[in-house]
């Protein structure tokens, strides 16, 4: 029997079930239909938050930001570009601390940008400050 992971959908948050591959051509959600290789940023609030933390069996990086912040919005464009980089081998999630401060609060996030690897519903790394996509595509390959 082949290996298998568990994936939720960015759109209706279902858990799906994958073969594990190296490399992916088409991953659909069982559910809605949506496009799993989708590597858009998703925007996540606490329930949808708690939902890709522990059901994940892929990489989870949160981009703790807030649309005030200079250096988040510079960093935006970055998070971006090096979730491409990882279809299926690291899901990249954004929390607005302003619209969310009780997430930011039980992180212990004390500045933004911060950036948190999650892995299994366990933190595994954090950094904080503005980077530069290849800064961003160097951390997080450490983890997949």
């Amino acid at each position: 029997m082949s290996e298998t992971i568990h994936i939720v959908c960015p759109n209706c948050l279902s858990v799906n079930r994958l073969p594990k591959k190296e490399h992916y051509n088409k991953a659909v959600c069982g559910k809605c239909g949506a496009n799993l290789l989708d590597t858009h940023p998703v925007n996540l609030e606490p329930n949808s938050f708690m939902t890709h933390i522990s059901k994940n069996d892929i990489l989870v990086i949160v981009d703790f930001w807030a649309p005030w912040c200079g250096p988040c919005q510079m960093m935006a464009p970055a998070f971006e570009e090096a979730a491409r980089t990882f279809p299926l081998k690291a899901r990249f999630v954004k929390v607005n601390t302003q619209d969310y401060p009780q997430l930011s609060a039980q992180f212990g996030i004390r500045g933004i940008p911060t950036m948190i690897a999650f892995k299994n519903g366990q933190e595994l790394d954090r950094i904080s400050g503005a980077m530069q996509t290849q800064q961003i595509i160097q951390w997080v390959s450490r983890f997949v």
